[in-house]
């Protein structure tokens, strides 16, 4: 490939990276249907046209249970909109290495193509014949010798030049080989983060138009009936004896970390969201160890799957409680039977129980 084709694939590959790092916005598909959009509360579409779910052989807690559904479902795809958005800027800072390891091996082979030329050049110059070899042709038996080894020395370049040549030459088409690889993976990534956006927007609407069609009366009792289940998860696991064993002490770290968790509290929940002004659950999590100077995975469902495992009896302030057999939720343990967390669209970063939901279990940032 010439210097200018590579050039302009440098080119596109810095393109394609920029492109790849704007937003991605969900379209449906050809066809399908478009996202639905919950109305307002309070206007009349949201209430007065289909009225409350609440009758027609349907309680008030089986609503709140459908709803408390939706969003989870919401809060899964989530967690998979982030790892595919953590994958699509890995990718992207690979195709720019990428992209300028194989400008240096350009001009690596530019520079070795100089080099062979001015030695052409140089050979066309003295009738063909190298200049070390017209000593080999001389009379004069000691100068054939003094310079004898500066005709090996030159054939060893030679030999070198041609060689690290094809080195450069293989270099640059693998690394071609591999922007061109990470490129498809790259929009594989792109498409699933659109599909992931696409099933988040679509249950949380979902769950608010449900939740809009409740009447005022309706929605306060939603509350407390949400208050109420939490407690009876959080008291059921109490006595279990869940906690009997536990004594770990927190550290300087841990206690940094939930220091920052505990000052997000009232913050709203959005999903995939870091801060500074919202949060979603491994948002939190993440940015709450960050500030302690620990680096962890940004999803749930990579701090469950790389961060160290440890027992319930040996869980210390700082710790990670995961949640749900899929890993879709996590929150950060603060000691005496509480997480700080932020739970779910429509809810604020908040102190709970600790046993509130599903444990899956608990890992340890900075092991």
């Amino acid at each position: 490939m010439t210097r200018r084709h590579w050039a302009a694939a440098a080119i596109v590959l810095v393109c394609a990276v920029t492109l790849s790092a704007t937003p991605a916005t969900a379209f449906a598909a050809p066809g399908e249907p478009t996202p639905p959009v919950a109305p307002p509360a309070g206007t009349a579409g949201a209430a007065g046209t289909t009225g409350s779910p609440v009758g027609s052989g349907r309680t008030l807690e089986q609503v709140r249970v459908e709803i408390e559904d939706l969003y989870h479902q919401a809060v899964s795809a989530t967690d998979a909109y982030n790892l595919a958005e953590e994958q699509v800027e890995r990718q992207s800072s690979e195709i720019v290495q990428l992209a300028k390891e194989a400008a240096r091996a350009q001009q690596r082979i530019d520079d070795l193509q100089d080099a062979a030329g001015a030695a052409a050049r140089a050979q066309y110059r003295t009738g063909g014949l190298p200049y070390e070899a017209r000593f080999m042709l001389t009379d004069d038996p000691q100068l054939f010798l003094d310079n004898a080894s500066r005709l090996a020395q030159g054939q060893k370049a030679t030999k070198d030049l041609l060689r690290d040549l094809k080195q450069a030459r293989s270099e640059l088409d693998a690394y071609a080989q591999n922007a061109s690889s990470h490129w498809k993976s790259l929009e594989a990534q792109r498409l699933r983060m659109a599909e992931a956006r696409k099933r988040v927007s679509t249950k949380i609407a979902a769950a608010e138009q449900l939740e809009a069609r409740l009447e005022k009366e309706e929605k306060a009792r939603l509350l407390i009936l949400e208050k109420q289940a939490a407690e009876r998860a959080q008291s059921a696991w109490l006595r279990s004896g869940a906690l009997k064993e536990v004594k770990g002490s927190i550290t300087v770290k841990g206690g940094k970390a939930v220091e920052f968790a505990l000052a997000q509290v009232g913050l709203p929940y959005e999903w995939g969201a870091e801060g500074p002004k919202s949060y979603d659950c491994s948002g939190l999590t993440s940015k709450a160890w960050a500030a302690a100077g620990v680096t962890i995975p940004r999803t749930s469902q990579e701090q469950w799957r790389q961060l160290r495992r440890i027992d319930m009896k040996d869980m210390r302030a700082g710790d990670l409680i995961i949640y749900h057999d899929n890993a879709s939720h996590v929150g950060m343990y603060i000691g005496d039977g509480k997480i700080v967390h932020s739970p779910r669209p429509g809810r604020t970063v908040t102190v709970a129980g600790a046993g509130a939901n599903k444990i899956l279990g608990v890992v340890r940032p900075g092991a």
